[in-house]
């Protein structure tokens, strides 16, 4: 309804009209100038045989449409196959859009033909990805829906258009097509599955470097700085204005500063590799990629002699309801946690590439060894505000904001995720609050392994309590308002590492329910929710099956909800497909090759096409 009095005209018309029984209309967008064009192709059958009819058309600006007559006797049937072909010059493989159309409809089998071979295609692709669970009906129903939601808008069928997958999929006008940090959520789920449909997005942002190094360059850094919001040519759409519905009145929009979109592409660059083995698409694609946004990253970094640390800001975490300091007009925050923890993972990634390549000259940009280790440095004196409790602040200055009664506001509006709109409308601030949309500081442990972030705290020289894991997620629950789906995700899986099993299945059930029941008061109208629905199968997976991908071998440490009596599935790392079915205490596994992998704290040798039967 807010984007209505929007202007919405997209297209402009080149060419329309008629041949044989053929209908076409060409357009064009009207700020790219991509030509898109249609081709309708006609056939009338009578009692299955082919009718000679001859259309009459209607052409103009636009738009062609046609009509026919044909005689039919009582009792026979009369069928009209209409098979139409779309095409965009936008695609390196296209020339001319209507020509490559027409030639598509004329080469296109029968209806019947098609659809067998649809039906086939489709076939061997649900058997690659789906999980089948027993006990409970309404979660497999779930999971197969957003398994099938995420295939419509990127699969093996269109990886070689150059595109990755947008916040909403293919399924409607929201964030309007761009492209966001999303991927971070979705990625590894394609990396275990359809290991080329990953590389193909990932080869989107690869096409873009050149945009983000002009993006970076514009802001006076050096490297690579991705777009929050990245559309067809790669630069930053993110809107500079924000409408908030609640009062009508717009406001200044600082989210282009999450310039953690850059940590998370590195992230799948690296989760990608660790998964496939590719050492070839690390070496031609995948490093340049994470040493530009490397240098980005160094050249953001500040040195304080005063601290004797490095500082970065202009900022924005996760949460997305924090865009300036208090007191403050000009965007951006300092020393977010998230952001400064994933940035020493980031450098220390690229040591570890460097020592793989063994040859820095294949990159461009005259990368060398004493750059790498000034990120090692940097990576150990980065900045992080640590109270005495062991809760790691979100950013510098978060621990002096205001505490929120957040039972008065659940009683006086109800639907309180979106509690930055509702101080607005009061005429406050969520700025001044200790107040979040989402996992901020907390998507750390999300990304990365416990024992990980515990060493990258120590390499910065922070001691933390045993439990600190705990604490944090207790401290920031309590004042986090879920206004992001994605939220339930990250808690549901950091609730389970902490042992508390009841959060967990709560918050996932929520999230795994979320586009099903449109919880957010009609958003899911305006497309579903890509990540969302990648982040809960990959739950189901990585908390539920327990399956952990970051070491040298696969470890399975299952810990199924109460109602899940069965669970059976298939994925791929390093090369190795395994089936895995899964019960209240039994694990069976099969890999197609001799390997072994851990269970718990067993490690098991699997023969290859065997089933080996673990009790745990």
């Amino acid at each position: 309804e807010r984007y209505k009095s929007l202007a919405s005209k997209h297209l402009e018309p080149i060419n329309q009209g008629s041949e044989q029984n053929k209908l076409f209309v060409l357009m064009k967008t009207n700020q790219s100038n991509h030509q898109i064009a249609e081709v309708a192709r006609h056939r009338v059958f009578v009692d299955d045989k082919p009718a000679v009819i001859t259309f009459e058309t209607d052409i103009s600006e636009a738009s062609a449409f046609a009509s026919f007559n044909t005689a039919v006797n009582s009792g026979q049937k009369l069928r009209l196959e209409k098979t139409v072909a779309i095409c965009s010059d936008k695609e390196h493989f296209v020339d001319d859009a209507l020509a490559s159309a027409f030639a598509a409809v004329k080469s296109a089998p029968d209806f019947a033909q098609i659809v067998s071979e649809n039906i086939a295609q489709w076939r061997n692709l649900w058997d690659s990805v789906d999980i089948k669970i027993e006990g409970d009906r309404w979660s497999q129903k779930l999971i197969r829906l957003h398994w099938y939601h995420l295939l419509s808008s990127v699969s093996p069928f269109n990886q070689q258009l150059d595109a990755s997958i947008t916040a909403r999929g293919l399924h409607g006008e929201a964030y309007r097509g761009h492209i966001f940090w999303d991927e971070l959520y979705i990625l590894p789920l394609y990396d275990l599955h359809l290991p080329e449909v990953a590389k193909s997005m990932l080869l989107y942002r690869y096409r873009r470097l050149d945009e983000a190094r002009k993006y970076a360059a514009m802001h006076d850094y050096k490297g690579a700085m991705f777009p929050w919001q990245s559309g067809s040519d790669g630069r930053e759409e993110t809107q500079v204005v924000h409408l908030n519905p609640l009062t009508g009145e717009w406001g200044d929009d600082h989210s282009s500063l999450q310039r953690h979109v850059s940590l998370a592409i590195a992230y799948n660059v690296w989760d990608y590799f660790w998964i496939t083995n590719d050492i070839s698409f690390l070496k031609k694609f995948g490093a340049q990629l994470i040493f530009e946004i490397c240098r980005f990253w160094a050249s953001k970094a500040q040195f304080n002699d005063s601290t004797g640390r490095y500082h970065i800001n202009k900022v924005m975490g996760p949460d997305e309801f924090h865009e300036h300091a208090i007191n403050s007009k000009e965007g951006g925050l300092t020393d977010n946690a998230y952001t400064n923890i994933m940035v020493a993972w980031l450098f220390g990634k690229a040591k570890e590439i460097a020592n793989l390549l063994n040859d820095l000259s294949m990159l461009s940009g005259n990368f060398s060894a004493s750059e790498i280790e000034q990120w090692q440095e940097i990576a150990s004196k980065l900045n992080l505000v640590i109270n005495e409790e062991g809760i790691i602040a979100q950013y510098d200055g978060y621990f002096d904001l205001l505490e929120l009664d957040w039972e008065k506001y659940r009683q006086k509006y109800g639907n309180i995720y979106r509690m930055d709109r509702i101080l607005k409308a009061e005429g406050k601030s969520p700025d001044s609050y200790k107040v979040a949309k989402q996992a901020d500081t907390l998507m750390t442990f999300y990304n990365l392994n416990k024992n990980e972030v515990d060493q990258l705290l120590s390499n910065m020289a922070y001691e933390l309590p045993k439990d600190y894991l705990n604490k944090n997620l207790e401290y920031y629950l309590q004042r986090t308002s879920h206004g992001s789906t994605l939220s339930r995700v990250v808690h549901a899986r950091l609730a389970a590492m902490t042992a508390n099993q009841q959060l967990s299945w709560t918050l996932y059930s929520d999230a795994l329910a979320s586009d099903f029941n449109d919880i957010q008061g009609g958003t899911t109208g305006e497309g579903i929710h890509a990540g969302v629905m990648a982040g809960t199968i990959l739950i189901a997976l990585n908390t539920f099956a327990g399956v952990n991908y970051r070491g040298e071998i696969l470890s399975i440490n299952p810990n199924l909800p109460k109602a899940w009596k069965k669970m059976t599935f298939g994925l791929t790392f390093k090369g190795i497909r395994y089936q895995i079915e899964l019960s209240a205490d039994l694990i069976r596994i099969r890999a197609n090759k001799s390997t072994s992998l851990n269970v718990g704290n067993n490690t098991i040798a699997l023969h290859a096409e065997q089933w080996q039967e673990v009790v745990y």
